[in-house]
């Protein structure tokens, strides 16, 4: 009797298992998300998962550096769940304008960030839409879709891990990393 009731027990958590992933909160679509064969959810436009360019956040954190803020661009600020640029974002894409102008042969990368609120795969989609409109942005005003690639970190790669408003608004960004001159 005993060896069916194992059998009985094995079999139902065998079936309600899957049942339990159904009920988690779900992020966006999985085409909306950007997320990587290799399971880290790292993924550029293109597709493909892998090396990171030197100066990105992801190299630098395999280095055990932090995150950069600043440098030659500056990173474009998002409100809270948004995508959308405007005010202080605009001033700085202003300025990164100018920049890639003086600059033509400059290729970049843009990465979108997030702050630590959402599921892990609404925070990639979202990252991966706040890459993508500043990239518009910057095709829009002239510059080659051909020097500009995208890449979501989601909330993986936080400037701040404090849990405080001002510390998830330095999270909330588009990054630029210089890939060559």
């Amino acid at each position: 009797m005993r060896g069916s009731r194992c059998w009985a027990t094995l079999c139902i958590l065998t079936l309600l298992v899957p049942l339990a992933g159904a009920c988690k909160k779900r992020g966006p679509s999985p085409e909306d998300a950007v997320g990587g064969p290799d399971g880290t959810g790292l993924v550029d436009e293109e597709g493909l998962a892998g090396g990171s360019p030197p100066g990105s956040s992801l190299a630098r954190a395999q280095q055990g550096l932090p995150p950069e803020e600043g440098g030659v661009l500056r990173d474009i600020p998002f409100a809270y769940d948004s995508y959308e640029l405007e005010g202080e974002a605009l001033a700085a894409l202003a300025r990164n304008l100018e920049w890639l102008r003086a600059n033509p042969r400059a290729k970049v990368e843009i990465e979108g960030h997030c702050d630590s609120r959402g599921t892990i795969e609404y925070n990639l989609a979202l990252g991966a839409k706040r890459a993508r409109s500043v990239k518009d942005y910057l095709v829009e005003q002239g510059i080659e879709a051909s020097r500009l690639s995208t890449i979501s970190y989601g909330e993986e790669l936080p400037v701040c891990s404090e849990e405080t408003e001002s510390c998830w608004a330095r999270n909330r960004r588009a990054h630029f990393v210089v890939l060559g001159r």
